[in-house]
């Protein structure tokens, strides 16, 4: 195939758009990155602004893209969390699993070290992504700036989406939600625990930032309840934790302030808090439905990057979850890269699509709901396919995928909350050896 070298739009200065720009370029490509703030790093340059709507909930509101809390801290050991090539070494925390402020140094110091701080439009807002027609390939970016009400519009020959997707809040919904008495926020707009002192909590999710939260929240709190969907779950009192009970899902809300579970159980409470994760959201995308989100599957998409019908030239980096995330942008945008390179040759759109469909039959006859179209399984297997289309990487070393699933366990459970601080790593990667 002839090598090209293409003008590439780069939605958002995060961690996907980073090194996806710093892959584009490496391929000789010229790279505009659009980025909506004053600042790069995404998810991960801290915000202490909450949003006026708690649950997040009005389109019409002043949205905070980050939803980091104070006191995050990494939750995979800082040597999984670096690119291949470029090493999370010690900055200025020094912890095997650091705070988000030493995330966001790594970050900046990527941007600098390869040269993307001068590829970045900082505080331009993306409102329009659309085709310029049917016989091009080409694309029309339109953007506009805090300080211009007026539109600026540029033409790129490829566009990748890496706007992130922990911004705009999923919430749970249960009879009684709306007339509930008390307070209800996403842990998008969490930021610290002071707020809840003596208060009787109901935290909704089982996640990272769920036990996390919890657990923050119980040192101040008087009680704090957690709700979980697993059918597996009965009322029961956390041995590790003097004020924390866990319980099946909420059944319902009464306007007393009663939150009544599935199992039966029931606390008068002050506080819901629904960590239940986030939506993919493009709300500058036109596609004429061509790519559509439908109950957070966002598709087709082709091995969740390219929709069969407009690839190469739109592309997404950074959907699929429960993974080393920062592992999966960068063996994405490698791939992207050097299929818009002419490198790399994808399947037929025929072929494309036919895989599409594959995994959404695998789903449906599997009982995988389709809201969970991006999570990852446990395996590796995704991460190594990637590495065989890139041509030029070795593969993935075992270590990294043992690591990760040593970690997972330790992230769900409220029971081993010190993890961060009591896993010996290097003990561990001697044992492993």
């Amino acid at each position: 195939m002839k090598e090209q070298y293409l003008k590439v739009a780069v939605i958002g200065a995060g961690v996907s758009g980073l090194h996806t720009a710093r892959e584009l370029k490496t391929q000789g490509h010229a790279v505009t990155i659009f980025e909506k703030t004053n600042r790069l790093g995404g998810t991960w340059a801290y915000d202490p602004r909450v949003e006026p709507d708690p649950l997040g909930l009005d389109p019409g509101r002043e949205i905070v893209h980050s939803s980091l809390y104070q006191s995050l801290r990494v939750n995979l050991p800082r040597r999984l969390m670096g690119f291949l090539d470029y090493p999370f070494t010690e900055r200025k925390d020094p912890r095997e699993f650091p705070g988000h402020e030493e995330m966001l140094l790594y970050l900046e110091d990527f941007a600098k070290d390869f040269g993307l701080v001068e590829l970045v439009r900082f505080e331009h807002e993306v409102v329009r992504v659309e085709r310029v027609d049917e016989a091009s390939h080409e694309w029309v970016v339109e953007s506009r700036t805090r300080r211009s009400e007026s539109e600026e519009e540029e033409v790129f020959e490829a566009v990748v989406v890496c706007n992130g997707h922990h911004t705009e809040p999923r919430t749970a919904h249960f009879p009684g939600m709306d007339s509930w008495p008390g307070v209800q926020i996403h842990s998008h707009n969490y930021r610290t625990p002071e707020p809840f002192q003596n208060l009787i909590v109901v935290v909704i999710g089982n996640g990272s930032s769920a036990v996390d939260i919890l657990t923050e929240i119980s040192s101040v709190a008087k009680e704090v309840h957690q709700a979980l969907r697993a059918s597996d779950i009965h009322f029961k009192k956390l041995e590790s934790h003097d004020n924390i009970w866990q319980h099946s899902m909420i059944e319902c809300t009464k306007e007393d302030g009663k939150v009544v579970f599935q199992d039966g159980s029931f606390v008068y409470a002050d506080v819901i808090m629904h960590c239940t994760g986030y939506k993919y959201h493009f709300p500058f995308l036109r596609t004429n439905g061509i790519v559509s989100v439908d109950d957070n599957r966002v598709g087709p998409l082709y091995k969740h990057v390219f929709p069969p019908q407009l690839a190469p030239w739109l592309s997404f980096v950074g959907l699929p979850y429960r993974g080393v995330t920062t592992l999966i942008i960068e063996l994405q945008s490698r791939w992207v890269a050097r299929v818009l390179s002419g490198k790399v040759a994808l399947p037929s759109e025929e072929e494309m699509a036919s895989s599409v469909e594959e995994l959404y039959q695998h789903m449906e006859e599997s009982g995988w709901p389709k809201q969970h179209t991006h999570q990852l399984q446990n395996k590796f297997d995704y991460e190594n396919w990637l590495v065989t289309q890139i041509l030029d990487l070795p593969p993935l070393e075992k270590w990294r995928e043992e690591m990760y699933f040593s970690a997972l366990k330790k992230i769900i459970s409220i029971d081993d909350d010190e993890f961060r601080d009591t896993w010996d790593i290097n003990k561990w990667m001697q044992e492993i050896a």
